[in-house]
């Protein structure tokens, strides 16, 4: 299953599909037109009274921060809110300048989620938004800048933020380049099923390192694994979708019997999914340390590429609960890691191998 979840409905605020197209931006503020108000848990109970949070030069208040949104775990929204704030630092170089769209559950986990793109109007004027092209207009994103942002969202029940591949300055332009590896069948023991992915990995770093480009590594907290190659900017999406599906179709050539490219999970049989759609304009994929919708409160987690030997790695490894030893040990995407790449020479490398 695709970690860019495109399923949901639309609400009040303008949840929109994840299909737009189109190009240009301007990055505004928005006018607060009005406040969240205190509500009710189900049977009766209080979610517990607004909390007045202040980080760094922004505040606001977390209403119901004991409303549970993973029943099965006790974990609140105020638990989550800890979450993004402790994660911040690692987290927003992989969000500042781009779009968000924002998978909701404000009834948690167990509801169906809204997948909303447009910010709400009554969201602070703090929080950074950028005006971007659809077809036949534009959607107003929120671009998680800071850290009171990413927080704030939390409390506002989104789940998981889910970023563009391209940056909201030159939203046609991807500076990341995505390879989804997604087993295409469940299996009784995770760790087993997870050795296909793990082994993928590895087969894709290793075409990445004959273009002489660098592959980052990461957890999805659902069940595969991103490997994410820092570009430059220099391509626009359609060079960018066509080299990925191009490396992907090279990948299934020399592992014909274990990977595949096709869309139709009837298709695949048990071969290990290269999906590379999400490299187009407007599709988004699952942000570093985001949590995912699912019991448990998994993470999706930034590895180091010598992890994939481990065997007891898995796509829902780290959790809401279990990450703060990560956060703790050195960052697997150290500071200067991801410079962007040009795909220029891989281009050619790869019209030589093809």
């Amino acid at each position: 299953m695709s970690d860019n979840s495109e399923h949901g409905t639309a609400d009040e605020n303008g949840a929109e599909g994840a299909n737009d197209t189109g190009g240009t931006n301007s990055t505004r503020g928005a006018n607060s037109t009005r406040g969240a108000k205190g509500k009710r848990s189900r049977g009766g109970r209080s979610s517990g009274q607004p909390r007045r949070l202040r980080i760094g030069e922004h505040a606001f208040d977390l209403t119901r921060p004991d409303k549970v949104l993973f029943p099965d775990d006790g974990l609140t929204k105020a638990d989550l809110v800890a979450h993004y704030h402790a994660v911040a630092r690692r987290a927003l170089p992989e969000l500042r300048g781009r779009p968000v769209m924002m998978e909701r559950h404000p009834d948690g986990i167990g509801g169906r989620p809204l997948m909303q793109k447009n910010a709400p109007d009554y969201f602070p004027d703090w929080v950074p938004l950028a005006e971007v092209a659809k077809e036949g207009g534009t959607v107003t994103h929120v671009v998680c800048d800071n850290a009171a942002t990413l927080a704030y969202l939390a409390g506002q029940a989104p789940v998981t933020p889910h970023r563009w591949l391209s940056r909201a300055d030159r939203p046609d332009h991807p500076d990341r380049l995505v390879f989804d590896l997604d087993p295409s069948t469940p299996a009784d023991d995770p760790a087993a099923a997870f050795a296909d992915v793990r082994w993928a990995a590895h087969r894709t770093c290793e075409l990445l390192d004959e273009f002489g480009l660098p592959a980052r590594l990461m957890t999805t907290g659902s069940r595969g694994l991103h490997v994410i190659v820092p570009l430059d900017r220099a391509a626009d999406f359609d060079t960018v979708r066509a080299f990925a599906r191009e490396a992907a179709d090279l990948l299934v050539a020399r592992h014909p019997d274990r990977l595949t490219t096709e869309p139709r999970k009837e298709d695949r049989g048990d071969r290990l999914y290269l999906d590379t759609l999400r490299n187009g304009y407007a599709q988004t994929a699952v942000a570093p340390y985001a949590v995912r919708a699912k019991p448990g409160a998994p993470v999706a987690t930034p590895i180091a590429t010598d992890e994939l030997d481990d065997p007891d790695l898995r796509a829902d490894r780290w959790t809401l609960t279990t990450i703060a030893d990560r956060r703790a040990a050195p960052n697997p995407w150290p500071s200067g890691s991801l410079r962007g790449r040009s795909l220029r020479t891989a281009r050619k490398r790869l019209a030589k191998l093809r």
